[in-house]
């Protein structure tokens, strides 16, 4: 059984910084590609950052660029993102997904191109 899991969440002051956290088990996460997502309150879902599946490519979205860096460490098998210069419009739940059928150099972008997801890590940041 599939199963991807954040952690590192919490409540940060504007300026303040934060490392999310997404293992997985039942699947090898270093041979995926991974994306980061967030959903505020009353909004759609967005792709925030994303992580091609050779590791080599990465994404961001406009708001988190220069802010944000995805990463992986493939010995623990986990994707990171760092946060940092966190904005009270950051506050969202982030939830990170996993996908496979790509080529190695593509980092999808969209959340249908993914297929497992985790529950997601609340993210508050105060002003």
């Amino acid at each position: 059984q599939v199963q991807l899991v954040e952690s590192g969440g919490g409540f940060v002051q504007a300026g303040g910084s934060l490392r999310l956290s997404c293992a997985a088990s039942g699947l090898t996460l270093s041979r995926y590609a991974v994306g980061w997502f967030r959903q505020a309150p009353g909004k759609e879902r967005e792709f925030v950052a994303g992580l091609s599946r050779n590791g080599g490519r990465t994404d961001y979205a406009d708001s988190v660029k220069g802010r944000f860096t995805i990463s992986r460490d493939s010995a623990k098998g986990t994707v990171y993102l760092q946060m940092n210069s966190l904005k009270p419009e950051d506050t969202a739940v982030y939830s990170c997904a996993a996908d496979f059928t790509y080529a190695l150099i593509v980092v999808p972008t969209r959340a249908q191109d993914y297929d497992w997801w985790g529950q997601g890590t609340q993210v508050t940041v105060s002003s």
